[in-house]
């Protein structure tokens, strides 16, 4: 699979004023990294590594320390979100199922890996565990729409609807 490059980060001055005042109303506080990255992905739908940098130095921590924490949560992403945001469920009963071969269609179908974003800006894919839809397996959900009971070959019309 061919490696997408990052998209240019866009923040407005507008984004940046917002971090900054969640920033300063978490200066000095014990652990407070978490919940301005929370605040800050709400803000920028992810967190490139301008992000990062600005809350780094606005919190006096080392960016190692915010990147390391961005990249062990799982809830927080490096990579923008599509307009239509694929999760694949890889819980036990949709993975036994066959919902990793599923994934690997979706993957190569839009040239990008778990976490990522197609460079226009339209799909995005993400692997989650257990959406509690386990008798529909295997599932995945596009936003809001959930399609359940899935092969491989039912990819193509799914995609075919938000095209």
């Amino acid at each position: 699979m061919e490696k997408k490059t990052m998209p240019a980060f866009k923040g407005t001055k507008e984004q940046e004023e917002q971090l900054k005042a969640v920033i300063e109303s978490h200066k000095g506080q014990e652990g407070a990294a978490i919940p301005v990255l929370h605040k800050a992905q709400e803000i920028y739908g992810y967190l490139p590594i301008e992000v990062q940098t600005m809350i780094a130095e606005g919190l006096n921590v080392p960016l190692a320390e915010i990147y390391g924490i961005v990249t062990f949560y799982t809830q927080f992403s490096l990579y923008p979100k599509g307009q239509y945001q694929i999760s694949v469920c890889l819980g036990t009963a949709c993975y036994v199922k066959g919902s990793g071969d599923i994934l690997e269609k979706i993957k190569e179908r839009l040239n990008i890996d778990v976490g990522q974003c197609t460079a226009d800006g339209r799909f995005s894919i993400d692997a989650t565990r257990c959406i509690g839809a386990c008798g529909l397996a295997p599932v995945l959900t596009v936003n809001e729409d959930v399609y359940g009971r899935l092969t491989v070959d039912d990819v193509d019309g799914i995609f075919a609807k938000y095209e």
